[in-house]
Order: structure tokens, then C-alpha cells, then sequence
């Protein structure tokens, strides 16, 4: 009776635990995207300032730039041509996605409102911004925000496509880049203008302006599709970028083979053309060489067999009308069917007696 009146006291701590840790898991999900934090919000040039962050992803490397024309909540709105790159500062994040490095302070190239940027190099992009005041520069009020609103990231990108028969002979390779964007603006995007940029190695990208027809309502979505080309016969890895308005979107790496078809395409030629020319050479060497008509035909070859003797010459006189009977040639003795070396012997000792007769 006692247990069966402890129940529903145990089924109550069971509730009252699971409920503080629903509370509790509320804060820390809220918290859990990047966050910079830096050890001082103002600083004159010639300084320098701690930056931590956690929340990033692990072993993901950083880099840290002092930026003008810049808010948190707007981010960097000129680009990192409003950061003074050449001072910037690279990190790596520890297994817990956390980080602590030392960045000078310096002027960036455009008046302030400033901030510490830092951003993914490599992987899924990701940013953050924290207020910095660069004692004894410029301040200027940022520009208005654009009407056209403004986009984020929402997925991660992917490139869709593959090579053909062509590509491995050379053609250019060529992609689809798809992307998932939100408008966190207050006004629609209509008929957004990408940049999209495609760096081969360390080289910085080639941007290209590319147009997406659509409407994106503030707080919707859309899935961008953007075609991506690069040069005939590239090969090597490649980084896809996306960027709208100085601001870089997405990265995609893109591995491209070699087109080995051109490499077997010029083999073929150093074997085939040297062939041609040599078979062409001897053919005109053997038109214009010099015939001599003097030359007769080589004898026959000597096979080691008696000669067979002449055919007697018909007699003088002799009627060779065309109904005279042609005389049959007499048969050679060795050849003669039958014919034993005793007849031979016979008829060479007396060719005009019978052999059987008597003397």
C-alpha cells in the first residue's frame, strides 16, 4: 500500500526534472551560433585587443580583420575592401569550436562606426561582428539601407551537373549553382544581382554578374539557381563563390579532372604526322628517281637440272602446208614409260636392229 502511495510523489520529481531541463535547454539552444567577444570595445591605433569566440565549428580556421562601415546587426556593408586586410589575424578553432587570439589594432580604409569581423576560410561559411571604437578616426553615419532588402544564407550551396565526352576533350566545364537564400529585410528583393566568382588555388576569383529573375518577400525564401562556366581545357581545384551586395554569400569547392582526351588527341598527332611526312617523302623520292631502260630482267635462277636439247630443225624442202600432219617430236629415252637402263643400252648400241633378232 505504501509503494502504491509513493507513485504518483515519483511520477511528480520525474515531471519536475524534465521540465527544468526543457528550461533549461531554452538559453543554450539560443546561444548556440557564433558569438566574438573582445577583451576591450575601444582602442587607439597601434594597439591591440583579445578576441575570443565560441560556437564555431571545430577545427575551423578564422580569420580576424578590423573593419569600417560596419555594425553587428548590418554586418560589414562595403565588404572586406572595408577591412584593413594586410593586419588581419588567422585562427584555429579546438575541438569545441572556441578560440583566443591577439589582433592589432589599425585604421581601417573607411571611417567607422568599426568592428572585429571574423569569418570562416574553408567549409560552410560563417560570421560574426563585435562593436569596436578605433580611437582618433573618422566616424561617418553608415548608408542608408538598400530598398531591395536583404539576403542570407539558409542552406548549404551544391553544385549540380557532371562532365560529358566533350569535357574530356577540352569543352569548358560548366555547373549549376544552387543556393537557398532569406530576405532578413524589411523590403522585398526583386530581381536580385549575384555576383558570381570562381578562384582556381590561392588566385583571388574572377567575379561574374548574374541576374535571378524572381521576387523574395520579406522573411521568404528562395532557391537560387546561377549557371557556373569556366574556361576550355581547366583543370585543378576550384572554389565557387556567391556574393550579393559585397558580401559573400557561399563557397563550394569544385574538383575538375584533367581532360585527358587532348592529351591522347596530341600523342596521335606526334605519331601520325611524322608517319605521313615519311611515307610522303618516299613516295616523291620514288617518283622523281631516274629510269634506266638499259636494265634488262634478272635471269632465271639456275636450278641445277640438265638442259633439255634443242628440237631438230625440219628439213629443206620439207611441206609445211597447213594439211601436212605435224611430226610428233620423238620421246626422250629417260623419259619414255617403261624404259629400263637395258633398253637405254639397247637402243643406243643399235638403233636401227631389233635386239631380239640373231646376228
Amino acid at each position: 500500500m505504501s509503494c502504491v502511495a509513493r507513485l504518483p510523489y515519483l511520477s511528480l520529481s520525474v515531471l519536475l526534472v524534465f521540465l527544468l531541463v526543457l528550461a533549461g535547454a531554452g538559453p543554450v539552444g539560443a546561444v548556440d551560433g557564433p558569438r566574438v567577444e573582445l577583451s576591450s570595445t575601444q582602442a587607439g591605433a597601434g594597439g591591440s585587443v583579445t578576441v575570443t569566440g565560441s560556437g564555431w565549428r571545430a577545427r575551423a580556421l578564422l580569420t580576424l580583420l578590423v573593419c569600417g562601415q560596419a555594425e553587428p546587426d548590418r554586418g560589414v556593408t562595403g565588404g572586406t575592401n572595408s577591412c584593413a586586410n594586410a593586419d588581419g589575424r588567422a585562427v584555429t578553432t579546438d575541438a569545441e569550436g572556441r578560440f583566443r587570439r591577439a589582433l592589432p589594432v589599425v585604421e581601417p580604409p573607411v571611417p567607422c562606426p568599426c568592428v572585429v569581423h571574423v569569418e570562416t576560410v574553408t567549409g560552410a561559411g560563417a560570421e560574426a561582428d563585435a562593436a569596436l571604437q578605433v580611437a582618433g578616426h573618422t566616424v561617418e553615419p553608415l548608408p542608408a539601407e538598400r530598398s531591395g532588402g536583404r539576403l542570407s544564407l539558409l542552406a548549404d550551396t551544391r553544385l549540380r551537373g557532371s562532365d560529358g565526352l566533350l569535357t574530356w576533350f577540352g569543352s569548358p566545364p560548366a555547373r549549376t549553382l544552387e543556393v537557398t537564400v532569406g530576405n532578413v529585410g524589411t523590403s522585398p528583393v526583386k530581381n536580385p544581382v549575384f555576383q558570381v566568382g570562381t578562384a582556381h588555388g590561392v588566385f583571388a576569383p574572377q567575379w561574374q554578374d548574374q541576374r535571378w529573375r524572381g521576387t523574395i518577400r520579406p522573411g521568404g525564401e528562395a532557391r537560387i539557381e546561377l549557371p557556373v562556366e569556366l574556361a576550355a581545357g581547366a583543370h585543378g581545384d576550384y572554389t565557387v563563390s556567391l556574393k550579393y551586395g559585397g558580401k559573400v554569400l557561399a563557397e563550394h569547392p569544385w574538383g575538375v579532372g584533367r581532360p585527358w582526351g587532348v592529351t591522347l588527341f596530341w600523342v596521335l598527332v606526334l605519331l601520325v604526322v611524322p608517319a605521313a611526312l615519311f611515307r610522303g617523302g618516299l613516295a616523291v623520292v620514288d617518283h622523281v628517281r631516274p629510269r634506266h631502260p638499259g636494265h634488262a630482267a634478272r635471269p632465271a635462277r639456275r636450278t641445277g637440272l640438265p638442259a633439255l636439247p634443242r628440237m631438230t630443225k625440219r628439213r629443206a624442202g620439207t611441206d609445211t602446208g597447213p594439211h601436212t600432219p605435224a611430226t610428233a617430236p620423238a620421246p626422250l629415252p629417260w623419259v619414255t614409260p617403261d624404259a629400263g637402263p637395258d633398253d637405254l643400252d639397247r637402243s643406243s648400241a643399235s638403233p636401227g636392229k631389233d635386239p631380239t633378232t640373231k646376228a
